[in-house]
């Protein structure tokens, strides 16, 4: 199924030259990495807090591109660690949790689920011999949905309860094609 991830090479290519300059001035792409988790973590805190849903929209983006930029500085500034794979793993687990917080207390089922899931469908792809990102819903279809609510809920709109269970089922549905895939490899 598309999913946004394809085009990350082009989003990628975009940020490479800041990556060039974060290498040169000793930013590291563990730094970078511990620096998204920790910003998502305040982000989500924030947004939990306050109902100020029109800050995810711009975090949302901001932290595709440090994803981006840390995989970038890992693999074309010689800086790949096996803490940097822990870190990275982990940290979006942690980031994608705290981000989709704030939508719990919407539609606390669905939500909670939906949290659970996301995070076995990260696992999912990180099991298999080479990383699966199939979708529907991978990590930059996520952010681009829950932006968009977000969008939605800080101009003052709603969200209809049946919206989180259709994120429980693209993300079973995103699930079951990673561990599929993922055997076939």
């Amino acid at each position: 199924m598309p999913s946004l991830y394809s085009l990350k090479s082009r989003f990628q290519q975009l940020l490479r030259p800041l990556a060039a300059v974060l290498s040169r001035v000793g930013v590291t792409a563990n730094q970078v990495t511990v620096f998204a988790a920790l910003a998502s973590c305040a982000v989500g805190a924030t947004v939990l807090s306050t109902s100020w849903y029109l800050l995810l929209p711009c975090f949302l983006f901001f932290r595709m591109a440090l994803n981006a930029l840390d995989g970038l500085l890992a693999r074309e500034f010689s800086q790949p660690t096996r803490l940097g794979t822990y870190l990275n793993e982990l940290g979006d687990l942690l980031a994608d949790a705290a981000l989709t917080a704030p939508f719990v207390f919407l539609h606390p089922w669905a939500m909670g689920t939906a949290i659970v899931l996301a995070s076995v469908s990260e696992m999912a792809g990180v099991l298999s011999p080479r990383r699966r990102n199939d979708g529907p819903l991978g990590k930059s279809d996520r952010a681009l949905l829950y932006g968009a609510c977000a969008l939605w809920l800080g101009l003052g709109g709603s969200i209809p309860t049946w919206v989180p269970w259709i994120i429980v089922v693209l993300l079973s549905i995103t699930i079951f094609n990673r561990v599929r895939h993922g055997l076939a490899t």
